[in-house]
């Protein structure tokens, strides 16, 4: 062997093992962030979980909105990502407690009993206006002390929590908005920063408020954080006090 042929070999024999070591390299990266997906939303590969849809208040018949339909699909990807499956259950045929299997959990109480439940054990310092009238208080958040109308089309919020119930149980995902398309802007939220928030909410629960900006003109893709309202949200609300009392 002549020293150009030793000097080709020796070039392909480096190629291949820089290209092996790279295709390593990528691998092991890969399925590190993987690994912290999976454990961000509690799907290990193969696990099962929920996707609980509500209904479209406006509908005569049983419906759901198709902000919400493009939601549902957003989390089917998420959890497609992760190798796991998910159910698909109306928000009126759920008969189990949460923390058995990861659930996402979208609509406001109006259209979602499971979410008024979820609402009512685990977030008990928030309060969503279910009435329709008057119109200008129609959806309104009160968390704590701070109070959040609609302004549909223009300004909407919707609610985004991870929500653990201690030990290893599976947490829940709700995305609770004021409007449909602020529940797809919430699951598009979570598919864009889950890695900062796995970063910054190491115990595993946050609740977040969001405000959808000009969603008549922008869809759901304006989308600023208002605040992290997870002690208000999570601290019961005081009593109101009895009439009369000085």
């Amino acid at each position: 062997m002549n020293d150009d042929v030793r000097n080709i070999v020796l070039g392909l024999v480096a190629t291949a093992i820089s290209a092996s070591l790279g295709w390593l390299a990528r691998t092991y990266l890969w399925r590190r962030e993987l690994r912290r997906k999976q454990a961000f939303f509690g799907l290990p590969e193969h696990a099962e979980s929920l996707l609980v849809v509500n209904r479209d208040p406006a509908a005569t018949e049983p419906a759901v909105h198709r902000f919400d339909v493009f939601a549902l699909l957003e989390l089917s990807a998420l959890i497609k990502e992760c190798g796991a499956h998910a159910e698909v259950v109306t928000q009126d045929a759920v008969r189990q407690g949460f923390g058995e299997r990861t659930e996402f959990c979208v609509g406001g109480p109006a259209s979602n009993r499971r979410m008024t439940a979820h609402l009512s054990a685990m977030l008990p310092g928030l309060r969503i206006n279910t009435e329709p009238e008057p119109v200008a208080e129609r959806s309104a958040f009160r968390i704590g002390g701070e109070h959040y109308a609609m302004e549909r089309g223009l300004s909407e919020h919707v609610l985004l929590a991870r929500v653990t119930t201690g030990g290893r149980a599976r947490p829940v995902f709700l995305f609770c908005g004021q409007s449909a398309i602020t529940n797809q802007a919430a699951t598009r939220y979570l598919a864009r920063h889950h890695e900062r928030l796995a970063r910054k909410y190491r115990d595993g629960t946050f609740v977040l408020l969001l405000r959808v900006l000009n969603s008549a003109a922008y869809g759901p893709d304006v989308v600023e954080l208002v605040a992290d309202v997870t002690r208000a949200a999570r601290s019961p609300l005081p009593e109101p006090e009895a009439a009369g009392t000085a």
